[in-house]
This record gives structure tokens, sequence and C-alpha cells, in this order.
């Protein structure tokens, strides 16, 4: 932990906005830390919520997963935290163009950003919620953010129809890819 704090205060002082290496940082394991992030995206840390913003974006940056588990990690440091669902939460939304080539911008509870399309997609599974499903974006390297409700309004309202061998579904476009408001394995490109 003393690691990274230290880093985390560096990165601070720093004021560089990009995201540091930690696809290639594979330090051992060196233990958990009693650190959880909530369902609606708030960070705890010993059970009393995180409530400095930039000490949140700063963690958000050395969050990783690997297998379903999730890591804070530094250069020389690698600790094991729980996530109730997913890490973040898309909590904006933006558009911009119309029709199929549109791109639907999310902007998460840390303030990351990232387009729906090939590479991030937007997908409907069952989420921490028994009987509950909902959508979800991926941001960045297997990170996850869960839509947020408002925000699935505004797509719901952007939704479209779409045939589909034969059938209609109901979704959003985002850069050439149809997203139906359905099961994850219906995502459908508009040139197949």
């Amino acid at each position: 932990m003393k690691d990274l704090m230290r880093y985390a205060a560096a990165l601070e002082g720093a004021g560089d906005k990009s995201l540091p290496p930690v696809h290639l940082w594979n330090p051992d394991h060196c233990g958990d830390i009693d650190m959880v992030i909530k369902r609606d995206g708030t960070w705890f840390h010993e059970g009393t919520p995180i409530g400095r913003a930039r000490l949140v974006r700063l963690f958000s940056t050395v969050l990783k997963i690997e297998d379903d588990d999730y890591f804070l990690v530094t250069p020389v440091e690698k600790m094991r935290i729980t996530v109730d669902d997913v890490p973040f939460v898309a909590v904006l939304m933006r558009v911009e163009g119309e029709g199929k080539d549109q791109r639907l911008i999310f902007t998460s509870n840390v303030g990351d950003e990232v387009t729906a399309g090939p590479e991030n997609q937007l997908v409907f599974r069952k989420s921490a919620v028994p009987g509950e499903d909902a959508p979800y974006i991926d941001m960045r390297a297997g990170l996850e953010a869960r839509i947020a409700r408002a925000v699935f309004y505004d797509l719901v309202a952007l939704g479209k129809t779409h045939q589909i061998d034969g059938d209609e579904k109901f979704g959003v476009w985002s850069q050439g890819v149809f997203f139906p408001f359905g099961p994850a394995d219906e995502v459908f490109s508009a040139n197949p």
C-alpha cells in the first residue's frame, strides 16, 4: 500500500492525463487490500467512502482485471480489491453524427471517455442485481462501466429498429455497429 500511495502522489503531482501502462506491469500479488467499489461507483477503503474525487481517479488509473479479479497495480505491487459489479458507471453520453455512423460517446464516473463501436462493445446482460438486465460498455482492457439508468433512458430515446435475419430488433447504432437491446451475443456490423 505504501508504494501505491507514493505512486498516486507522484501521478497527482505530474498533471499527466494519460493512463499508465498497467498492461505492462506484472508484479507478484502482495495481498488483498480492504478496498471495495460498490455498484453505484463509490469507492470505499476500510469501510469508509473515499471522498476525494482526484484520489479515486488516480486509483482508477492503476486498476487492472485478471481472471475476474480486480487489482490495483504499480510496477512493483499488485493488491486485490473487491468490485461489487463492475468498476465504473457511465454517467454521461453524448451523440455525434446520425444514422448508422453516429458515435455514442460515454463518460464514466471517474472521467474516462469511450466511444461505443467495434472495439468498445455495448452489451446487455444480467447485472449484479438478481433478475435485472443492464447495459454495460467496455471502457478499457476488460474494465467495464454499467450504463446509469438516466443514460439508458437516453439510449432508448435514440433507439431504432433494424431487421436482422428477418427479425425486427430494437437498438442503437454507433460507429457502424448495431447494438440491440438484448442478449450480448447479438451485435451486428453495418458492413457484414
